[in-house]
């Protein structure tokens, strides 16, 4: 149950942040859930091909969240020509 809470708080916080930086305001609080945990999992799988291991613990979780949500979501826009 922990790991799960984890999850969820690192995707809260990390898909509020793209929602700012990509938006300039969130998802909503699911969408800033799924965005951050879709994140984490692009950016863990990025930085693992890069050779970059962390275990920086919330922080590191968020920001490693955070960038992989960054490129997801411009790729999402790119493919799609969305804006939002």
């Amino acid at each position: 149950m922990h790991g799960i809470l984890w999850w969820i708080l690192v995707g809260l916080i990390a898909g509020w942040l793209t929602g700012k930086v990509m938006k300039g305001s969130g998802f909503g609080v699911l969408g800033d859930i799924v965005v951050g945990i879709l994140g984490a999992l692009a950016g863990g799988f990025l930085f693992g091909l890069l050779g970059i291991a962390g275990s920086g613990g919330l922080l590191y979780s968020i920001l490693v969240a955070f960038l992989g949500a960054i490129i997801l979501t411009w790729l999402f826009r790119l493919l799609t020509g969305r804006r939002s």
